[in-house]
């Protein structure tokens, strides 16, 4: 037989174009969730009470006109732009030659977790029962720490966040996110959306992953608050109401590149 076979199965559909511009659709869908976030975070900095995490933005988007039906095209992409990922840690990006490195793969199947779990978050608010991040997190940890194993895995589980948050904060002061992209043909504002947008998303996280430290260890679940605890207590510091404008401005910049990831991304 002559020419390229091709692949079945989930490999073989992520193949599809459609299936491709539905990912990247995905991409897009991410970009918009993160300015959403970055403005309920400069809304915080301000003195809103809402969530600054994913809930408080997707909740903010529900109560908008259409925002329902919003929020249903966003888990569907979501969902797609996950298995996608899905399918890139099992057999590798389709633009490259090499197969993935197990540390590659794991990278990519803990990206894949991460926008199932956002298209899960999505899905929850369109259908009008979605709950504030911060409540679950701190309800989970409360049962977690009756128990000497629930501790140890919320100590590993704060390790890890911090380790993804420091993670990010690496890939954009190292511009390896570029190795993401095309390059050939990037627009000039790619390079330092991607390098503010990295940073400021993974000193999030990591402070995140440290509040669940300290939560653990002051067995206190109420400070295990996830994304929404971490941005507050930033505003709680000396300059607090500034940090958390700036944290937002950074967000936004994620979210703006996520756009450019979407256009330009290696798929």
């Amino acid at each position: 037989m002559t020419g390229q076979q091709t692949s079945t199965g989930p490999a073989g559909a992520a193949q599809h174009p459609m299936f491709e511009k539905v990912a990247r659709v995905g991409q897009a869908a991410s970009g918009v969730v993160h300015l959403l976030i970055a403005y309920v975070v400069i809304q915080v900095a301000f003195g809103d009470p809402a969530s600054a995490d994913q809930s408080g933005a997707l909740r903010e988007l529900a109560a908008q006109p259409g925002g329902r039906i919003v929020l249903w095209v966003l888990a569907v992409t979501l969902t797609a732009l996950a298995l996608w990922r899905l399918v890139e840690a099992a057999v590798g990006k389709r633009s490259e030659v090499e197969q993935p490195s197990a540390l590659d793969r794991v990278k990519t199947l803990g990206v894949a977790v991460a926008y199932l779990a956002l298209a899960l978050t999505a899905f929850q608010f369109a259908r009008g029962s979605g709950k504030s991040s911060s409540e679950q997190n701190a309800g989970i940890s409360a049962r977690l720490m009756q128990s000497g194993g629930g501790k140890f895995l919320l100590v590993a589980a704060g390790l890890v966040i911090i380790g993804i948050g420091s993670y990010h904060v690496y890939k954009g002061a190292a511009k390896k996110f570029l190795d993401d992209l095309h390059r050939g043909r990037l627009p000039r504002y790619a390079e330092p959306l991607g390098v503010v947008g990295y940073v400021a998303k993974g000193l999030a996280i990591a402070g995140a992953g440290v509040l669940v430290l300290v939560a653990t260890f002051t067995a206190d679940p109420s400070k295990a608050t996830g994304l929404d605890g971490a941005l507050k207590t930033l505003g709680t510091a000396p300059f607090g109401q500034f940090l958390l404008v700036a944290a937002g401005l950074g967000i936004a910049a994620y979210g703006v590149y996520c756009f450019v990831l979407a256009r330009y991304g290696k798929m």
